[in-house]
């Protein structure tokens, strides 16, 4: 075992457990689906044949907060491993039972950037998966994971490394703008104000991502008496018109996923991940899990899909009208919703705003939350910004400030959550539009970006925003253990990414006093 792939891994890496919560098994047999994914790429792409779109799910395990399931990366390494077999050797590849983890790959860089794609290439796996489920397609993508995967093998220099990366980066634009378009399915989101608050009846909390889990949910549910709540990163489907007209929709429930052992214990009632933001349950609530999709955790019941794409939810019902409501958490009301047709639809006035300097600045505070007590570090900056600062926002990492009263500029909230990770792709669209009204580039903008990271799917957004050209970038609450210092100097140089400090200092490097 060796990962360094989230934010709170070990230095240089988890080695005996993961940070996660993983335990080494559970880790190896990761490794194995994912090398084992590497030889297969690299089989298929010398056979110039696809790779099947099972694929994706075994990669999306793979991200931190996925699957704790040993027996499901078995069943995974056993499909890829009947794909490997129906195609033919290839000259030169790597043996398909060798060392699995990435510390064999022995060149500091080249490990560095393999690692990069790596991640970047699962983010990609993972918004294509959620695309897919919403009917959306492109042809370019499972290629592209293809040649990614297989480089792992071949004799490349660092710049044709550099290459991939950056190319991974264009992928990782198309696909959230993929995905964009398949949430529409929902209709397009509006600002929204959502309640906190518990009601009378028992309740099912959904979290994750999939919004047509959730929608499946809301309809399977509609007279069984019982209530559903969002949690974590399903916040934003009270914006969408299609999730408003179920009135047992009842609210939001809790933080962000690095708190659900101790929100989840308050809720009760069962909880349906969806996708990633998984821990290991605690055991007030372990017997109230089910999961669905990629995610698995030993011994909670799993909802698999039927062949028509239908999941049967009744189990997961039954045991919602055996338990007592969700307790009051005692938290405000939530704004979601500002995604970029909510938010461009208030340009006139925002441009008006900024010309009259009451809007000086935008702040882009996107990304991820975790457990890492630096953290807090996001809620203090939030606190004091200046009044005629807005914070653009997408991710779980707004739980950090989404709950403090910031106030508005003339109505304009001055916490426009446009709402998931993959909506981050909504900031990119604002800011282009308002480079576009002013006729500037969009490093020109009074734009700062201040960007909290965890996993792979975040790293495919920075990915993302560095082929957009965007430059200066801040991460934290520390740099990725698995980039090298001579990569690191590459994108410093390049792209001005810099590390976040402290509060005071970060707020003049970044323009915002």
């Amino acid at each position: 075992m060796y990962c360094q792939q989230c934010q709170e891994s070990k230095t240089p890496a988890c080695t005996l457990g993961g940070a996660c919560g993983k335990n080494k098994s559970v880790a190896e047999a990761q490794d194995r689906v994912l090398y084992s994914l590497s030889c297969l790429a690299f089989r298929a792409k010398s056979a110039n044949a696809d790779l099947q779109p099972c694929v994706l799910e075994a990669l999306f395990a793979t991200l931190t907060n996925v699957s704790f399931d040993e027996e499901r990366f078995e069943a995974y390494l056993s499909c890829i491993t009947g794909h490997y077999n129906s195609l033919p050797p290839a000259a030169g590849e790597p043996a398909f039972d060798a060392d699995a983890g990435l510390d064999a790959i022995s060149d500091a860089n080249t490990r560095s950037l393999f690692s990069l794609l790596l991640y970047g290439v699962k983010g990609l796996a993972a918004y294509y998966s959620h695309a897919l489920v919403l009917g959306k397609t492109d042809d370019t993508i499972l290629p592209f994971i293809r040649d990614a995967l297989a480089s792992r093998f071949e004799d490349l220099s660092i710049d044709q490394r550099t290459a991939l990366v950056l190319e991974c980066g264009k992928q990782g634009v198309s696909v959230l703008a993929l995905l964009d378009a398949a949430n529409l399915t929902y209709g397009v989101p509006e600002i929204t104000k959502v309640s906190t608050s518990s009601g009378v009846r028992p309740g099912i909390l959904v979290t994750g991502h999939d919004l047509k889990d959730l929608a499946m949910l809301l309809e399977a549910t509609k007279d069984a008496g019982v209530d559903v709540y969002t949690h974590g990163e399903m916040l934003p489907a009270h914006a969408y018109p299609a999730f408003k007209k179920y009135p047992h929709l009842r609210g939001n429930f809790g933080g962000s996923w690095a708190e659900q052992r101790s929100d989840l214990a308050k809720f009760h009632g069962p909880i349906l991940f969806t996708t990633n933001c998984l821990v290991p349950p605690a055991p007030a609530y372990a017997d109230k899990v089910f999961t669905t999709g990629a995610v698995g955790f030993p011994n909670c019941p799993h909802i698999d899909a039927k062949p028509d794409g239908s999941k049967d939810f009744s189990a997961l019902i039954a045991v919602a009208k055996t338990c007592q409501p969700p307790e009051e958490l005692g938290r405000p009301d939530l704004i979601t919703g500002c995604a970029h047709d909510a938010v461009l639809a208030l340009a006139p006035k925002v441009i008006e705003l900024i010309n009259e300097g009451k809007i000086r600045r935008f702040v882009v505070m996107a990304g991820c939350d975790g457990r890492d007590k630096r953290r807090s570090y996001y809620t203090e900056f939030a606190k004091v910004l200046p009044h005629d600062t807005i914070i653009l926002t997408a991710g779980c990492a707004k739980y950090r400030y989404n709950a403090l009263a910031l106030g508005d500029i003339d109505g304009i909230p001055r916490v426009l959550d446009a709402g998931q990770c993959n909506d981050s792709y909504s900031l990119v669209v604002i800011a282009l539009a308002l480079a576009d009204a002013f006729g500037c580039g969009v490093n020109d903008l009074p734009i700062s970006y201040n960007i909290a990271w965890y996993e792979q799917k975040a790293v495919l957004v920075l990915l993302a925003l560095l082929h957009l050209g965007v430059k200066n970038i801040m991460l934290g609450p520390s740099l990725p253990e698995f980039v090298s210092p001579d990569v690191l100097n590459v994108l410093v140089k390049t792209f001005g990414l810099q590390p976040s400090s402290t509060v005071e200092e970060d707020l003049k490097k970044l323009s915002c006093v």
